[in-house]
């Protein structure tokens, strides 16, 4: 299927500040050099924060991962979950089409959207409110008809109740997921045939919907207004008992700082210098990938000397990456830590 960039576009795009923590942390959880590893979760985040994928959107997820835009267009359009075109601001309703939906009534289900919503397929109703298509297998076979609604599974759907469901969500609220007939969740349309003693002993619903109902609100997409929820991956850097500073141990490199999972990571600032010391500065645009005008933004940050950006850890080159404008992603692109650390081995060799 062929798979082409919407022709409607909007100016610019740009995380939110909780994203782009988000989207920074993603980056540090691969090794140094690797990070654009993490375009698929940072393309993903970009997708829940506008509904979809636009094109500046792609080229503002590049420039962040110094990727060029055709490799980033390329995952984009090879991934199916990934819109191209601006989707439903309350849902996108995903009909599984797939044979054992087929069979149970999924024409129904979408005849209900053609009539409802549009007539076509990733089309946005008039009101803005909704988009439908028809996907393969989501694997909810023993509850078909189906479909997925915002983060859930809608199942054992019926044309009217599909019809009801989107009456409920254009009216502001979030029904209650998983199957719509009654069932529990998967066991014999007729009721249970095995542990029949434990009927009506468990909790009054499964565990998706269980949990769907905590969270209030699964049809929310995570625009980034609200405080991100980093995964933790790596402990955070040790302090430093010369001077108190977060600086993190001389001799690990920062992507091998990975014992304690418990504790979170986020950007922080790397020590800063008023001025180079003895009144001069390293020629830090020996370090490959840092031009001048890198230099001058390191300049600009405090950073005057290769034994600075050799002790830098993962914190602080999210900081720092976050701060060179125009070289974003050049610090983990160019390995600048490990070519610092060398530019001091070096040296120390020579004056030996």
């Amino acid at each position: 299927m062929l798979r082409r960039l919407s022709p409607i576009q909007p100016d610019s795009f740009e995380f939110t500040p909780a994203n782009l923590d988000w989207a920074r942390a993603q980056m540090t959880k691969f090794p140094e050099g690797r990070q654009q590893s993490a375009i698929i979760p940072i393309l993903w985040r970009a997708h829940e924060q506008e509904g979809w994928l636009s094109r500046p959107a792609l080229e503002y997820c590049a420039d962040l991962l110094g990727m060029p835009y055709i490799r980033v267009l390329e995952v984009a359009t090879f991934y199916f979950m990934f819109k191209l075109a601006p989707v439903g601001s309350v849902a996108n309703i995903q009909i599984c089409g797939t044979t054992t939906c087929m069979i149970c009534g999924a024409e129904d289900l979408i005849r209900v959207c053609r009539e409802k919503i549009a007539p076509t397929p990733l089309t946005l109703s008039s009101d803005g409110k909704f988009s439908w298509e028809e996907v393969e297998c989501l694997g909810a076979c023993a509850n078909a008809p189906m479909a997925q609604i915002g983060k859930d599974y809608y199942e054992d759907l019926t044309a009217e109740r599909l019809a009801a469901l989107i009456d409920e969500m254009a009216a502001g609220q979030v029904p209650q997921p998983g199957p719509q007939n009654g069932r529990f969740s998967s066991e014999a349309m007729g009721g249970p045939t095995a542990l029949t003693d434990l009927v009506g002993t468990g909790p009054a619903h499964n565990a998706s919907v269980t949990l769907a109902l905590e969270l209030g609100d699964t049809l929310k997409r995570i625009d980034g207004t609200e405080a991100p929820i980093l995964t933790p991956w790596r402990r955070s850097p040790e302090k430093n008992p010369d001077d108190g500073e977060d600086t993190g141990p001389d001799d690990v490199p920062a992507d091998a700082q990975n014992d304690d999972p418990g504790e979170i990571l986020k950007a922080r600032p790397p020590r800063a210098l008023d001025a180079p010391r003895d009144g001069a500065g390293d020629d830090l645009t020996r370090i490959k990938g840092l031009d001048a005008t890198a230099q001058e933004l390191l300049n600009g940050l405090g950073v005057h000397h290769f034994d600075q950006i050799a002790h830098w850890d993962a914190a602080e080159v999210a900081w720092v990456d976050g701060h060179l404008e125009g070289y974003v992603g050049r610090v983990t692109q160019d390995e600048w830590v490990r070519q610092a650390r060398e530019m001091l081995e070096a040296r120390e060799g020579t004056s030996n």
